[in-house]
């Protein structure tokens, strides 16, 4: 397919090659596609904005004790705006367990006035408790949340509820943020594929879009839109936010809208990440992509989560019109590197609107959470790539 790309001067491709002359990789602009939304440029001397805090306890009502909640790792964070400020939930794990999956998840809470410098709560606001979710939620927790709010003001939250048996979407809802309601899974009524519910699946990112200054959750063709999925992204519906059927294929099988592809930098996995824009051009979905150790793009490190950019039509949400071939944002920085994922991770989640700019928040190698920031009057560059040929090994 064509693709219409932004002009880069050759006098800024000439300048990147020389400033990484000595690196031990080489760089080179990204020509990025037109209809994608950024660069997203990591604000000076600010992040990582969230770390892991030894400092605060929480009284656990599933083992009856006290214990430091968000003392290993914080990271994977939903954002939203409530009144003049930027919220961001995001996921915190103790130290229970001895790697990743095997901890406890909660869900932690922070504010922030300028979308950068944060205020946390000192104990977590969602959480596995002696609820009608535990059999679900314990004791792997509440993870990786996406959250985006309703023309009334009602929030929505996707998350993965994890048993450490199967993992499922679980939706809960909220008017502040700090007091939620849980809902079960989104596809414990579907009668389309009801077997689904006992299935693996995860990462939901609904359909929204702006309405004035304000990013709001949308329907099309009369009804709410969701995309899902890691392993692909594939789609559902509902028409209460609550209870989402399946969208499937004339075999009655689910259909993947985008997969995994060899040779690229999300060959293993396609994981939705924030919510996803309704836009002039087309319904634009942020995705993390994993690189295959064998079969991934030679240019990034093997099994390194980065981010891209997928562009669907916004009359038929299932289909593709434009697909990114590179990593819009990719493990950079030195907290992007180091952590619990060696391996190098951005995980994008959280995406808002926030005084004219658009603030994107991310886990670091599963680790702690940073912010990068779209200007649409001033956009930045979007991540280089490496100078090496994609099929070297």
């Amino acid at each position: 397919m064509t693709k219409l790309y932004r002009i880069i001067p050759l006098c800024y491709i000439i300048a990147c090659l020389s400033i990484c002359h000595s690196c031990s990789t080489q760089h080179i602009a990204h020509q990025a596609e037109e209809w994608a939304m950024g660069g997203f440029e990591r604000p000076k001397d600010v992040n990582p904005i969230i770390i892991p805090d030894s400092s605060t306890t929480f009284y656990d009502p599933m083992q009856k004790k006290t214990l430091h909640w968000e003392d290993n790792d914080t990271f994977n964070p939903a954002a939203a705006v409530y009144g003049d400020r930027i919220y961001v939930l995001y996921r915190a794990e103790d130290k229970t367990g001895i790697k990743i999956g095997h901890r406890t998840s909660r869900l932690g809470l922070a504010s922030s006035t300028d979308g950068m410098h944060f205020n946390r709560f000192k104990t977590p606001v969602f959480f596995p408790d002696v609820d009608s979710q535990r059999d679900n939620e314990w004791p792997g927790g509440t993870e990786d949340p996406r959250v985006a709010e309703t023309a009334a003001g009602d929030f929505v939250m996707f998350y993965t509820q994890w048993n450490r048996k199967v993992p499922r979407i679980g939706v809960a809802m909220s008017r502040d943020l700090k007091h939620w309601t849980k809902h079960g899974p989104i596809f414990g009524k579907s009668s389309k594929l009801p077997q689904l519910v006992n299935s693996p699946h995860k990462s939901a990112s609904i359909l929204t879009k702006l309405v004035g200054d304000k990013q709001v959750i949308t329907k099309v063709n009369g009804k709410y839109w969701l995309y899902w999925g890691e392993h692909g992204v594939y789609g559902a519906t509902s028409d209460n936010l609550i209870d989402w059927e399946p969208v499937l294929d004339e075999n009655g099988q689910l259909k993947a809208f985008i997969s995994p592809r060899e040779g690229y930098f999300d060959s293993s996995l396609t994981e939705c990440g924030p919510p996803a824009i309704m836009t002039a051009k087309g319904i634009l979905l942020l995705y993390n992509g994993k690189n295959h150790p064998e079969k991934g793009d030679k240019r990034f490190n093997k099994n390194t989560y980065a981010a891209g950019q997928v562009l669907f039509d916004k009359n038929d949400p299932g289909k593709v019109i434009d697909r990114m071939d590179v990593p819009f944002l990719r493990p950079m920085e030195a907290f992007e590197k180091s952590g619990q994922y060696i391996d190098g991770t951005v995980f994008i989640e959280g995406l808002v609107y926030f005084k004219k700019k658009w603030f994107l928040y991310y886990g670091c190698a599963d680790s702690k959470v940073a912010v990068a920031v779209f200007d649409p009057q001033k956009p930045s560059s979007f991540d280089p790539l490496p100078i090496k040929d994609r099929s070297l090994k």
